[in-house]
């Protein structure tokens, strides 16, 4: 465990509390503003982005080197990099947030208790977040904008190894809040250990805490603070091959879940197979997988198909985030199932088979927050669900669940408009409820 984790967490100083105060009534402000003044604060935030570009690259190719002296773990070092095509994708992603519908303001239940007394539910923001994250600098752009969007303040932490991309990212974002109806000072970052331990003392003045990171680093927020706590702790995604397959789409999926970005946490990290297409699927997917580098670790059944390194227990309940895959051959579709429900963390688990009723019951059982047919678990991201990005995902069954965009930084609240009505007259019989659902 590292130092920052094992000590106390401390009362916020003074300083912290003045900011987060004022935090708090700016983003009071904010959600008041109309949804085209927070959409254009979202295009002026992508445009500073796009016009500081080279200042932010610099910033992270400092924070890489520094990694490097200090050997950071590879998993780490893959999710600080932050290249032109991420830094693209990250933009994009603030301006695709910009389009899409006003998550404020919806009236979700509109009925009239009695004549002239109507009671209404609206969609409104939570107040302020508060998000720790390791070494994720693009997660800056992702939760800030998704902050302004949904008119909530945020308060970010960022890894220690990530604190100069994530100083130069958030001067971009504010700058560019200058030239809208936003305040900057509605997003702020913390740049210290003892800030982001303070942080979770903060209640009262943050409404929701939502860790991005380690199993260590989630289980501590949510053991340390008594603000409400959205996260996911690990993210151990399994691949089921069932016994009637495309063999090179399997094969294809395979890859794609495992090398096309193995540090996420929708990266694969189980691979299922059924006994009956063990030998064919192994025989094509084990060359593939070794040349892209993945060591491949399995049980006996699958080390008599060509998988060198034994497996032990714990491969089946252990997020790499490397290039290592566990394998496994089982005897049918329930014994998968079974495996997942045992060992998995409810994250996102796939399988492949052209076997539509097969695909259907795995659809069905497997309680996962992501549950896909045919497809990479790669797929699991708020970006490529069309939500313009995310502030995480969570394992949790209550909702908000999976990639959380701007659904899960918005709550309700009752309005409720009456003409001189009193409990009384209810009570005394005198009237009664009418209970009338009115259009929405």
């Amino acid at each position: 465990m590292s130092a920052a984790l094992k000590n106390p967490v401390p009362n916020p100083s003074p300083e912290l509390t003045a900011r987060a105060t004022g935090l708090r009534r700016h983003a009071l402000n904010l959600a008041q503003c109309s949804n085209a003044e927070r959409r254009q604060a979202l295009l002026a935030m992508a445009e500073s982005l796009n016009k500081q570009r080279e200042l932010i690259l610099a910033a992270n190719q400092a924070d890489l080197e520094l990694a490097a002296k200090n050997e950071l773990a590879s998993a780490l070092e893959a999710r600080l990099k932050l290249d032109e095509a991420k830094l693209d994708g990250a933009i994009a992603g603030v301006r695709q947030l910009a389009q899409l519908a006003d998550p404020l303001g919806c009236r979700q239940m509109h009925r009239e208790l009695d004549s002239g007394l109507i009671l209404e539910r609206i969609s409104v923001p939570l107040g302020v977040v508060g998000v720790i994250f390791e070494a994720r600098p693009d997660a800056v752009i992702q939760i800030a904008a998704l902050a302004i969007r949904s008119g909530n303040g945020a308060i970010l932490k960022g890894g220690s190894e990530a604190s100069g991309s994530c100083i130069a990212i958030m001067q971009a974002l504010q700058a560019g809040l200058e030239n809208s109806m936003v305040h900057p000072d509605v997003l702020t970052l913390l740049t210290s250990r003892e800030e982001s331990l303070s942080l979770l003392k903060l209640d009262g003045l943050v409404d929701l805490i939502i860790p991005r990171g380690s199993n260590e680093l989630v289980r501590f927020i949510q053991d340390n603070t008594r603000i409400p706590v959205l996260g996911h702790a690990d993210g151990i995604c399994h691949l089921y091959i069932d016994k009637n397959i495309d063999l090179d789409e399997a094969v294809a999926i395979t890859l794609d879940s495992k090398i096309q970005y193995p540090a996420a946490c929708n990266a694969l990290e189980t691979l299922l197979v059924h006994k009956d297409v063990a030998a064919a699927f192994l025989a094509a997917a084990v060359p593939a997988l070794t040349a892209a580098g993945v060591e491949l670790r399995g049980d006996s059944e699958a080390q008599l198909h060509g998988v060198l390194l034994a497996a032990e227990e714990m491969d089946w309940c252990t997020e790499y985030l490397d290039l290592i895959l566990a394998i496994k051959v089982v005897n049918d579709l329930e014994s998968a199932i079974n495996h997942i429900q045992r060992y998995g963390s409810r994250h996102t688990d796939a399988i492949c088979s052209s076997d539509l009723d097969a695909a259907e019951q795995f659809l069905a059982k497997v309680d996962s927050a992501g549950v896909y047919h045919n497809c990479s678990t790669r797929f699991a991201d708020g970006f490529r669900y069309g939500f313009g990005a995310e502030v995480g995902i969570s394992t949790q069954t209550m909702p908000p669940r999976g990639p959380v965009g701007l659904e899960g930084l918005v709550t309700y609240r009752y309005r409720l408009r009456g003409t001189g009505q009193v409990v009384k007259t209810y009570s005394s019989g005198a009237a009664s409820f009418s209970h009338k659902d009115l259009p929405l």
